[in-house]
């Protein structure tokens, strides 16, 4: 299967579709335009092997690094440009506590039994 996301004109991914594998990336965008009536439409795939990341709703379009990018979740957090996600300011603790992310005291805290 091909998946194509349409991007608004803020660059804002507003749907995401399935299309036929037949499709590569300029063939594929001039038929979501054709069926849907307009629109900029940019392939993307689930395993991430194009444009970084998988497109999401809500999702800005970086066209000048030609990748995909998450909202940002926390204000602290940095987007790494080798994988295009945010990172933490402080690396995760790999010790098997499940934890969650407190922007105000910029720490990972374990979640409470």
């Amino acid at each position: 299967m091909a998946y194509f996301a349409e991007i608004d004109s803020n660059k804002i991914v507003i749907r995401v579709i399935v299309a036929d594998d037949k499709y590569d990336n300029e063939e594929g965008s001039d038929w979501c335009k054709d069926f849907f009536g307009g629109g900029t439409w940019v392939r993307t795939a689930m395993d991430g092997s194009i444009r970084a990341n998988y497109a999401g709703v809500g999702w800005s379009y970086d066209d000048v690094n030609d990748v995909f990018i998450a909202p940002k979740p926390f204000p602290s957090f940095v987007l790494d440009t080798d994988t295009f996600r945010w990172e933490s300011p402080v690396e995760h603790p790999n010790d098997g506590v499940n934890r969650y992310w407190d922007e105000d005291s910029l720490t990972w805290k374990a979640v409470a039994p």
